[in-house]
């Protein structure tokens, strides 16, 4: 075995071996109480574990294949990695890391980023659910049931933010969806619970280096605006990441009881909602409750 085979060996041992030993309980664990406490993998599941070359994504891939090493039920994995017009280097990187860390990858095109370069408004959006559409008609395509994706705990309660904040509503990133697109097909996300801090000191401990956002949107927007005050300080994201972190120093609590607020959403007091789609108004029910009185 040559040198450079070796060190890979070795550095991916130690990648493998933080997992089980230095980082269980805030990686594994919470990897492993999610899937059962959301019920994400089911025996003769096939889950295309969705790749994009970032911390998040490698790290799912990592830990998915230590559950599968544990072989407490059947189930596959395919480890997709969809190409929707990387630069030749961030491809590489790709393909380089999946070396490293011995995740076979299996890699399609699609040309995605051509198509929303020139969109003006909300072109993250669009690629975001052109990219989505291309990962479930490859993953249906190799007979895959599922995909994963590797948004974890802070995501979820960004998203919580983002919606009140700038969408005007209140919503959350699901553990899991049915595809409305593609029938039979489920969009699972077994990283929930595992905080992003975690998962950069993960990274940082195994001196490992993933790809950001390699999208030619982002590029552009760093080449205006150059420093670390770049396109992610225009960000709603970034925007909301530095709002929770000024809350956090008043209450230390203030990140649980985001995620919590989605657990303990109480009826009686909002003045509406939305089932199904269709919308419900706090007065249906204390009209009801008047009409029960008067009977």
């Amino acid at each position: 075995m040559s040198e450079d085979k070796i060190k890979d060996a070795t550095w991916r041992e130690q990648a493998e071996k933080s997992i089980r030993k230095t980082f269980h309980k805030p990686l594994f664990s919470r990897f492993a109480k999610a899937i059962n406490t959301y019920e994400l993998v089911q025996e003769g599941d096939k889950i295309a574990v969705c790749i994009s070359g970032g911390k998040d994504s490698m790290l799912l891939a990592k830990l998915f294949q230590e559950l599968k090493r544990h072989d407490k039920f059947p189930f596959e994995l395919v480890f997709l990695v969809m190409d929707p017009g990387y630069s030749p280097a961030n491809r590489q990187a790709i393909e380089q890391n999946a070396r490293l860390l011995d995740i076979p990858i299996s890699i399609f095109e699609a040309d995605i980023f051509n198509a929303v370069f020139t969109i003006e408004r909300s072109p993250c959006y669009l690629c975001a659910r052109m990219r989505r559409g291309h990962l479930y008609s490859k993953a249906r395509e190799l007979g895959c049931n599922k995909i994963a994706l590797g948004h974890h705990y802070d995501d979820v309660i960004e998203t919580i933010l983002m919606g009140m904040l700038y969408g005007g509503q209140v919503q959350t990133m699901m553990p899991k969806l049915h595809s409305t697109n593609f029938l039979g097909m489920e969009l699972i996300r077994p990283m929930y619970l595992i905080r992003e801090a975690d998962i950069k000191r993960w990274r940082d401990y195994n001196q490992l280096h993933f790809l950001q956002c390699a999208c030619r949107f982002t590029e552009n927007t760093q080449k205006e605006h150059p420093g670390p005050k770049g396109a992610g300080e225009t960000s709603k994201r970034q925007e909301i990441k530095h709002l929770i972190a000024e809350m956090k120093k008043v209450n230390p609590f203030v990140e649980s009881n985001i995620f919590k607020s989605v657990e303990n959403v109480n009826l009686d007091t909002v003045i509406a909602y939305k089932d199904k789609g269709e919308r419900h108004h706090f007065l249906e029910r204390y009209k009801a409750v008047l009409l029960e009185d008067s009977l």
